[in-house]
């Protein structure tokens, strides 16, 4: 089956776009190396998809920055129209652009449909009425003085999207710099690229000028590096593992640029003994299970007070056994592949690391039987006991639908087991203490703190970690703060200048 084939049989236009957009045209890369990009579900080749080089890197930027003065100078209205006319386009397109994303990545088509183009439109949005509100400030100096301050676009800014969840951080990365001013190369993982190449066709028809937006699918090692690296880049945003974010900021070195991370995550969910249990079960499910728990912000330790503990674990697991594991474009599947071979080898071995330290596996642990999913690159709900919580399963990305489970005795060993690792992204909490939910989140670190639910983002809320997670915020004023630099101006209104040394 060619790529139109495929194409067709997912309910999709054809052809699928697999080039470079570089100056509002796509072009084949300059080496006309390709990658084919797999659909996760049989591991079959949807598209040969070209990948970038350090010359299209250099076209990019080069159209990137003949595009930043016009649209930076851009009546901000205006620019935040043409985010809001791509917001309406994305939702006129978006059982396309969800069948492509559940191709293309293995979430269930159910979720993309949902969650991620409703997501993606609605950052759009959000960002497009930002544009013309996002402002400077007046500062009280001296008196004869009149201080301002402007908030400028920084210029082109590289940003680097993952593999989890591309469409949705097109959005996230796109849209604050966009709003703000500034033109974009964008590098989306070379093994889920097709719903990013196709926002810039509707980037396009929304009236975006040519060059504003460049989008180079690329090995990391090399478009992802060049980026990061590259001295007419301004700033770089990535988001990823912190041993890649670690090898950014090395390479930013060079012209000193503005830096960005979104990294890892080892988000600990936390059950106390007060907890309703039936909604925690469910949102516990909903923090490690949703999108293959191929999440930064995943729930991946279950932090369990020991008075309920065993309740709790034999509800979980049973849910967990529960889950319908299957084909994306299965309107009953719960929990598709994971979106790569390569990946889903990676977490099962996590199962052997958990029995050489001691863990009991609760459930889950390997692929499913189904003879149907045997080409695809599935793994089953996994629910691991751990002996503490330094084990390596405690400490550890997983990255997948890999729960670990460890218990606490009292309010003071669950913020110890909370704190115990390097990351800071995400946490949560249920208990119906109010007073006991503010002092964890206050004493939890990490970027978010979700109470009595888990893993909501919306596109007014700041979204980043602390430590290891990386640093700067997705979402909200605070995104439009990263992708703006701030220029103080002073004017003399009627202040007499003091003579040089009055002799």
């Amino acid at each position: 089956m060619n790529s139109a084939d495929i194409a067709s049989a997912a309910g999709l236009r054809s052809p699928i776009r697999h080039q470079l957009f570089i100056d509002g045209r796509f072009v084949d890369a300059a080496s006309g190396e390709t990658l084919a990009t797999l659909n996760p579900h049989d591991n079959t080749p949807i598209a040969q998809v070209a990948m970038a080089g350090r010359e299209d890197v250099d076209r990019a930027v080069a159209a990137a920055e003949r595009a930043f003065p016009a649209w930076s100078r851009m009546a901000a209205a205006e620019r935040g129209r043409i985010l809001l006319r791509l917001a309406d386009l994305i939702e006129a397109n978006g059982e396309e652009l969800a069948r492509l994303e559940s191709l293309d990545t293995g979430h269930p088509l159910r979720d993309s449909r949902a969650l991620d183009v409703p997501r993606t439109a609605a950052c759009f949005r959000y960002f497009g009425g930002m544009a013309d509100k996002f402002q400077g400030e007046t500062i009280p100096v001296e008196p004869g003085f009149l201080n301002y301050t402007l908030r400028e676009p920084v210029g082109v800014v590289g940003q680097v999207v993952p593999w989890n969840f591309p469409l949705m951080f097109t959005s996230w990365k796109m849209a604050p710099a966009l709003a703000a001013g500034n033109a974009i190369v964008m590098k989306p993982a070379e093994i889920t690229p097709l719903s990013s190449l196709r926002i810039a066709e509707l980037m396009a028809e929304a009236g975006m000028p040519a060059g504003v937006v460049n989008i180079v699918p690329g090995l990391g090692a090399v478009a992802g590096q060049y980026i990061a690296e590259h001295e007419r880049i301004a700033k770089v945003a990535f988001t990823g593992s912190t041993a890649t974010g670690r090898r950014v900021v090395q390479a930013s070195a060079g012209n000193l640029k503005k830096v960005q991370l979104e990294l890892g995550g080892k988000g600990a969910n936390i059950v106390f003994d007060d907890a309703n249990l039936a909604a925690a079960v469910n949102g516990s499910a909903w923090a490690i299970f949703h999108n293959q728990g191929q999440a930064c912000i995943a729930g991946s330790r279950l932090v369990l007070h020991e008075r309920i503990a065993e309740e709790f674990l034999e509800r979980f697991a049973a849910l967990a056994r529960s889950i319908r594991v299957g084909d994306p474009f299965d309107e009953a599947t719960e929990m598709g592949p994971l979106t790569s071979a390569q990946h889903r080898d990676r977490v099962l071995s996590y199962v052997e690391v958990a029995r050489e330290q001691g863990g009991e596996v609760i459930a889950g642990g390997r692929a499913p039987a189904d003879a149907a999913l045997a080409r695809g690159c599935y793994v089953e709900p996994t629910v691991v006991r751990a002996r503490a919580y330094t084990d390596r399963v405690a400490q550890e990305e997983v990255f997948g639908p890999f729960v670990t489970v460890l218990t606490f005795r009292n309010d003071e060993e669950a913020l110890q087991i909370a704190n115990g690792t390097d990351y800071g992204l995400g946490g949560g909490l249920w208990t119906r203490d109010l007073a006991r939910a503010h002092r964890m989140a206050r004493e939890m670190k990490s970027g978010m703190v979700w109470i009595n639910s888990y893993k909501r983002v919306n596109p007014g809320s700041p979204f980043g970690g602390v430590g290891k997670s990386g640093y700067g915020r997705e979402m909200g004023f605070d995104a439009m703060r990263e992708y703006t630099q701030v220029k103080s101006v002073w004017v003399n209104v009627d202040a007499q200048i003091a003579p040089w040394y009055p002799r």
